[in-house]
C-alpha cells in the first residue's frame, strides 16, 4: 500500500483535490477515467498528480479507501435509536456505493501492487461497522434469527454486482431483499 509522507498544507490540499476529482470522474467514467482530466479538474498539473500518486492503481486505491472510510464514518455515527431502519439504510448506501463504483473495485483487484482483496476492498472496515449494526438490530428483534453480518455483506455485494451503474435499481432490489430478512 502506498505510504503517504507528512505533507505541507498546500501539498495536502492538492492531494485532497486530486482524490476528490478522481472520485467524481471515476463515478462518471469508471476506473479508466482520464488521469489528465483528473489533474485538470483538481487544478494541478500532471506532474503534481504523479508526485502524489505514482500509478493509476495508487490513485484508485486512495479513491476507494476514501469512499469506504466515509461509509464507515456514517455507520459509526448512527445513534442506534431505530437499529433495524439504520441497518437497512446503511446497507442500501453501501450497496449503491458498490454498484456505482464496481469498476473501481475490479480494477484494484487486477492491479500489480500485490495487495490482498481484503486490503483493497476494505472488507475489514466494512465488516467492523456492519457487525455493530447487525448486533444492534438483532438485539431488538429487527432481524430474522440466523441472519449474519456475512449474509448481509454477500447480499449487498450480489445486488451491487447485478445492478452495476444503476443506483436506482440497486436501492430497489436491496429494499426488496431486505424485506425478506425482517421477522414476520
Amino acid at each position: 500500500m502506498e505510504r503517504v509522507k507528512k505533507l505541507r498544507a498546500d501539498g495536502q490540499r492538492n492531494r485532497e483535490r486530486i482524490v476528490a476529482a478522481a472520485a467524481e470522474l471515476v463515478g462518471r467514467d469508471g476506473a479508466q477515467a482520464s488521469l489528465e482530466e483528473v489533474a485538470q479538474r483538481a487544478g494541478v498539473g500532471s506532474a503534481t498528480l504523479h508526485r502524489h500518486f505514482a500509478s493509476r492503481q495508487a490513485l484508485l486505491e486512495a479513491v476507494f479507501r476514501a469512499g469506504v472510510a466515509q461509509l464507515c464514518e456514517r455507520a459509526a455515527a448512527l445513534p442506534g435509536e431505530d437499529p433495524g431502519a439504520e441497518l437497512a439504510a446503511w446497507l442500501e448506501e453501501m450497496t449503491v456505493y458498490a454498484a456505482t463504483h464496481r469498476g473501481l473495485a475490479t480494477a484494484l483487484l487486477a492491479g500489480p501492487d500485490g495487495l490482498s482483496p481484503e486490503e483493497i476492498c476494505c472488507t475489514d472496515m466494512l465488516l467492523g461497522v456492519l457487525d455493530v449494526l447487525v448486533a444492534r438490530a438483532s438485539s431488538v428483534g429487527a432481524l430474522q434469527a440466523g441472519a449474519t453480518t456475512k449474509d448481509l455483506m454477500v447480499l449487498a455485494n450480489a445486488v451491487a454486482v447485478a445492478t452495476e451503474n444503476d443506483p436506482a435499481a440497486a436501492s430497489r432490489l436491496l429494499r426488496l431483499a431486505l424485506a425478506g430478512i425482517r421477522p414476520s
